[in-house]
């Protein structure tokens, strides 16, 4: 059986199509993906933001397929469960309503003569004759600019104090990690870290920015994270647990 990854990132769960396959499990009705292929020689289970996904060989029987998801129901219904706890309520965009940036709400209003998204202490103003949907766009491109600006800051400065080159930053839009170090020095790093806490944002710049110096999870690896960031394992592990009370978007 396939985990997430130890860095995984908390987004929302989208939800399943009608037409998915299902199996009822311990009583409960779970919808899932089936991707086949001829490479792979077992069965495995993912849940992630997308739900609960089965990867299996070409040929492999329904039987077996519905066997494994009976044999660890508890962990998929479980799993499942806390995805949708976390999934956040849908929006309309309009006034009134809020985003994250930086770990603190932000309320959308509109102002006439405002031709951009603009930020008012803690009041996103945009232009009040936009459709939802053209609000949706300037407030998710505005959050990214607003991303990029950070991330790079923020390796830039970690990468000074290892005295490395300042590597190049980009944003992802990645739905099962925070970050990721391309061995040619190239950072990227999830635009929607952006409305969380400062202090987590910096862990996971420290993170990939340690990567340029150890391309790996080796104690070394984690001393020079720790040379940069001290408490590292306390963000850690309030990046992983409460990440997505952050993540409207």
């Amino acid at each position: 059986m396939t985990h997430s990854p130890a860095l995984q990132s908390e987004l929302p769960l989208y939800a399943t199509p009608e037409s998915a396959p299902a199996i009822n499990l311990d009583g409960q009705r779970i919808s899932y993906t089936l991707q086949r292929t001829r490479r792979r020689r077992t069965i495995s289970l993912l849940i992630d933001d997308r739900g609960l996904r089965v990867a299996a060989p070409l040929k492999a029987p329904q039987r077996a397929i519905d066997e494994l998801l009976h044999l660890h129901a508890t962990w998929v219904i479980r799993k499942v469960q806390d995805w949708q706890q976390k999934r956040p309520p849908p929006r309309s965009w309009v006034a009134g309503e809020q985003i994250m940036l930086y770990g603190a709400p932000v309320t959308l209003e509109a102002h006439a003569g405002i031709a951009m998204p603009h930020l008012d202490v803690d009041r996103l103003l945009f232009d009040p004759q936009l459709a939802p949907a053209d609000i949706e766009f300037g407030v998710r491109n505005w959050l990214k600019q607003q991303a990029l600006k950070c991330f790079t800051r923020c390796c830039q400065d970690y990468s000074a104090q290892l005295e490395l080159p300042a590597p190049a930053v980009r944003l992802s839009n990645a739905r099962t990690r925070w970050g990721s170090c391309h061995a040619k020095g190239r950072i990227s790093m999830n635009w929607r870290l952006v409305q969380a806490p400062a202090a987590w944002i910096d862990y996971v710049a420290a993170h990939e920015v340690a990567h340029l110096r150890q391309m790996n999870h080796s104690p070394a690896f984690w001393c020079t994270v720790a040379a940069l960031v001290p408490d590292y394992a306390e963000r850690r592990a309030a990046l992983r647990r409460d990440a997505h009370r952050y993540l409207l978007l």
